[in-house]
């Protein structure tokens, strides 16, 4: 049964802490967005080794296997979005509908093994990506297709709130 979309524009992250999982924008700098990722990585791997893995909690909640699943190609997703903004000045993001990319890679189906090492694997290149940005590269804009603005910073900050977010969901 296919989750209700969560249409919110989570935005709102990057000017105050989130209540839910207690993520705070404001502390992330250039120097703590890869650690951050790699550090996420085991408690993702130990979350997808649950036998209950797979196992909605609810009809309207994701099970820690579809949340993997989803934070394995925002991993992607940034790292692509990340390189733009550094290529291309005032990169525009095309739409990225994360539950009809749910449905059509049949998140609920994947195998927890394959999901833990494709996620480890993303995740480690998108921290090795923003290691490597410059201290000038930080500044450089990108703009989503809602209009939403971005620098590398603050694309980092709401990068890791979805991350960070989706392992407070898990318990992870």
């Amino acid at each position: 049964m296919p989750i209700i979309p969560d249409e919110k524009d989570w935005t709102w992250v990057l000017s105050r802490p989130c209540p839910e999982c207690g993520f705070d924008a404001s502390t992330v700098t250039p120097s703590t967005v890869p650690g951050t990722v790699t550090n996420m990585l085991p408690r993702w791997r130990a979350a997808l080794r649950r036998p209950d893995v797979a196992e909605r909690p609810d009809d309207a909640t994701w099970s820690v296997l579809e949340y993997a699943s989803h934070v394995r190609d925002v991993f992607s997703l940034f790292d692509r979005r990340l390189n733009q903004m550094l290529t291309e000045d005032n990169a525009r993001f095309e739409n990225w509908d994360q539950d009809r990319t749910a449905i059509e890679k049949d998140y609920a189906n994947a195998d927890p093994a394959v999901v833990s090492s494709e996620l480890t694997a993303e995740g480690q290149q998108v921290a090795e990506s923003f290691a490597g940005v410059r201290q000038e590269q930080w500044v450089r804009r990108g703009i989503r297709s809602n209009g939403s603005e971005f620098t590398v910073l603050t694309l980092a900050q709401y990068f890791l709130h979805d991350v960070v977010h989706h392992l407070h969901d898990v318990d992870g």
